[in-house]
């Protein structure tokens, strides 16, 4: 059985590497030119580490990930304004949490896939055929690859899901925010965040910084925007929205990189009535994006490339195995969707009283029954999707 799978972010490696262990034969089309440097730090956790750990991953994913000791809410002074220990985050989740940077979770991915593996950077299908048992992807230079399955996991702006499903516009629900990320060089600023992962406590957005052990700092934002376009520039559209922040955020976008290195994208949702047409699926972000304020994008990506492949692996058709697939993942994703729309006013409080119960919040963080609470907002509903499939 053969593969070609649209994207070698996080979905499509996990798959890439799960479909190979099961006897496939697999392709990696990426149209960016390598692997991407720009992204941020996530809390790794739920589905996707029991899917890692199943995978043998995890050893390596601790190995790249960061010792961050506190989230620390400051205000334009850079004073400590409210806090939350990670080890009450690690305690929430029954230690089963790891911080790791976005594009370090891709490399652990990429080391562990076989050379067997066809990886190719720098291009994407021109043109898919999709029957009932074949698909045909033909590539710019002309050359064709039939496969058994084209898996379109290319990202919340699938091209795969544009040409197959239809526009995006008919599946992207806009959450109301913007976010950037970005890499810089400031030795101050790196030892005055370095250990923790320090937030502006303001209204209608935030900036993040912490630092890497390469001595860099990473940002991250989030803003309000009743607008969902993308502005043409990135970096002036930050200095114009961020500018007015005190504390470090002024070193911060001064040495903001040109527009070309910096993530910049709308905070949204996928909801996609079907993820199968014919010979090709959705995975990951195509169809399951829940957005950074539910907080397990990069978890759920991982998880449901195991739950795709394990169902690929058992069915006697590849049609039922996707029909399966889709049975036992989409409620899993709907809910964690639910708790990232439902978070929203504590992630980017927009009034002073949301601001105040935040805060308040954060000071009880020590109870054991915020402790259960903040186990449930995390994670929403405990799911045995993964674990299920191990036993198998």
């Amino acid at each position: 059985m053969r593969a070609v799978i649209c994207g070698a972010g996080i979905a499509g490696l996990a798959l890439a590497n799960r479909l190979h262990a099961h006897d496939w034969e697999v392709v990696v089309l990426e149209k960016a030119p390598g692997p991407r440097e720009t992204g941020y730090m996530i809390d790794f956790f739920g589905p996707g580490y029991d899917a890692a750990e199943a995978m043998g991953l995890l050893p390596r994913l601790r190995e790249l990930g960061y010792r961050v000791e506190e989230v620390s809410y400051v205000d334009e002074t850079g004073r400590r304004r409210a806090g939350l220990r990670t080890s009450q985050l690690t305690k929430a989740v029954g230690g089963r949490l790891l911080s790791i940077m976005r594009p370090d979770l891709e490399r652990a991915l990429r080391e562990q896939l076989p050379d067997q593996v066809d990886l190719r950077f720098a291009t994407a299908p021109e043109h898919i055929g999709n029957d009932s048992d074949r698909v045909r992807v033909t590539l710019p230079d002309g050359s064709v690859l039939d496969a058994d399955l084209l898996v379109g996991a290319d990202g919340i702006h699938s091209s795969v899901r544009a040409a197959v499903f239809g526009a995006e516009s008919r599946f992207l629900r806009y959450l109301g925010f913007h976010t950037a990320a970005f890499l810089f060089d400031d030795p101050r600023v790196h030892a005055e965040v370095n250990g923790r992962f320090c937030l502006t406590d303001t209204l209608g957005r935030q900036l993040a910084c912490y630092g890497l052990r390469d001595g860099r700092v990473a940002v991250f934002a989030v803003h309000r925007a009743a607008d969902p376009a993308l502005p043409d520039d990135a970096r002036a559209a930050l200095r114009d929205v961020y500018g007015s922040l005190g504390w470090v955020a002024p070193r911060a976008l001064a040495a903001c990189p040109p527009s070309d290195q910096v993530y910049y994208d709308q905070v949204a949702q996928i909801e996609a009535p079907q993820w199968t047409n014919g010979r090709v699926v959705l995975l990951g972000d195509a169809c399951q994006a829940v957005s950074l304020l539910a907080g397990q994008g990069a978890s759920l990506a991982i998880a449901g490339a195991y739950v795709l492949a394990g169902q690929l692996a058992r069915a006697d058709t590849v049609d039922a195995a996707l029909a399966e697939y889709e049975r036992l993942w989409r409620p899993v994703v709907t809910e964690k969707q639910r708790v990232g729309r439902s978070s929203a006013r504590w992630f980017v409080p927009d009034t002073r009283t949301q601001l105040a119960v935040r805060r308040t919040a954060l000071r009880l963080a020590g109870l054991p029954a915020f402790s259960r609470y903040l186990s449930g907002s995390l994670a929403g509903k405990p799911t045995n999707v993964v674990r299920q499939l191990g036993a198998h």
